[in-house]
């Protein structure tokens, strides 16, 4: 079973390569003189894909083989290691192509990781909305963040493609940037979302007969003699739909700070892979960042202007040490604020209402579900 599930896997990986391959070769070499640029033979993309096909399997067959509640310490200690493992491929960056190599993968890095928050608190309201028991969990995100590394490389290199034909791009992507921005820094965590009404679930639920009984961590069951998609699947797809809405921000932003492909694929991937942990780490946390959609605005804008004053008439490029500094000390003021402004509110006994136990998370003492410092008594456990 390992090894069909390793051949499945590379398989993908592989067909997926063969698809992207034109456009790695229309996009290498098209970052500008003030970015870094390189050419990157086939066989670094490879190995770097490979590398990253090989953590993926094998934390699924060997560290996950069996389906688990991951606690907040086995989250921790993840966490900490695929940090680490993206912050050590900057220094390959550094010894192999230099400084400005690094820091762009270093400010790419940072900036995913940052937006990324934010995508982990979406899973944790989908979870909660459709009542995923937590030892499946872990399962559904391996398979959503398999998809979203390919739906990110597809995005990386046509948009570094577009960037490259059409230099007016640029004024598009600061635009959208700038009204990301703001409607990320306005955005209410409070509002309730009913994904029943998604237009990704109904697109299921059209196509795939369906049940709402969970069989262990399948995508589909028998039921009947008539094969079904479980809520599992339901879940993975909507997860994969609001990654792409992801993709649409993060991308543009990263491409601000880095136009050669492997450096912007490479940020984004090692920033995806610790998703997971991050997620059983921080689920159900959001009331103890209340100022992190803020600050995500404010590093929003700045990239956004960063992409505009590239292009005539300014052609003003700011230094890759600037732009990380910047981004750095952003979300770490924002951090700050919001545990700060948390810690207040706890002395006062006031909890935000976007820390509430959530309605599956029946055991506060369990991680992702719900914040086991942020209980009340006036609602039902």
């Amino acid at each position: 079973m390992p090894g069909r599930v390793t051949a499945v896997v590379t398989g993908i990986v592989g067909a997926v390569f063969n698809v992207i391959r034109p456009l790695l070769l229309a996009a290498e070499g098209s970052a500008g003189k003030n970015f870094a640029s390189f050419d990157v033979p086939l066989w670094a993309w490879a190995a770097l894909i490979g590398v990253i096909t090989t953590m993926l399997v094998v934390d699924l067959l060997l560290v996950h083989k069996t389906a688990h509640v991951i606690t907040i310490k086995e989250a921790s200690i993840e966490s900490a290691i695929w940090i680490s493992i993206g912050l050590a491929f900057g220094l390959v960056m550094l010894f192999w192509h230099g400084g400005q190599a690094a820091g762009e993968y270093y400010a790419g890095f940072l900036i995913e990781k940052s937006l990324s928050i934010d995508n982990v608190f979406v899973w944790a309201v989908i979870f909660s909305f459709f009542a995923v028991p937590r030892q499946f969990q872990f399962r559904v995100l391996f398979w959503g963040i398999f998809g979203a590394l390919v739906l990110r490389a597809i995005f990386i290199f046509a948009g570094v493609t577009l960037i490259e034909r059409f230099e007016w791009v640029l004024y598009i992507f600061g635009a959208f940037l700038l009204y990301t921005a703001v409607k990320i820094a306005k955005h209410d965590e409070s509002h309730a979302v009913d994904y029943n009404n998604n237009i990704a679930m109904k697109a299921v639920r059209k196509l795939f007969p369906t049940t709402d009984r969970y069989d262990g961590q399948k995508l589909f069951t028998t039921e009947n003699g008539k094969r079904l998609a479980t809520p599992l699947f339901a879940v993975l797809v909507l997860i994969e739909a609001t990654d792409v809405v992801f993709a649409v921000d993060s991308v543009p932003a990263i491409l601000a700070v880095s136009r050669e492909p492997f450096i912007v694929f490479a940020s984004n991937a090692f920033a995806i892979l610790g998703l997971r942990s991050l997620y059983f780490l921080l689920g159900g946390m959001q009331g103890k960042f209340r100022y992190l959609n803020i600050g995500l605005g404010v590093i929003l804008a700045f990239v956004g202007i960063k992409m505009l004053l590239i292009g005539k008439p300014f052609e003003v490029h700011l230094p890759t040490p600037v732009s990380l500094s910047v981004i750095f000390i952003t979300l770490a003021v924002a951090i700050f604020a919001s545990l700060q402004a948390d810690k207040r509110d706890r002395a006062r006994g006031i909890i935000p209402p976007g820390d509430l136990p959530v309605s599956d998370a029946r055991d506060a003492d369990q991680p992702g579900g719900v914040d086991p410092d942020r209980t009340t008594s006036g609602r039902e456990q």
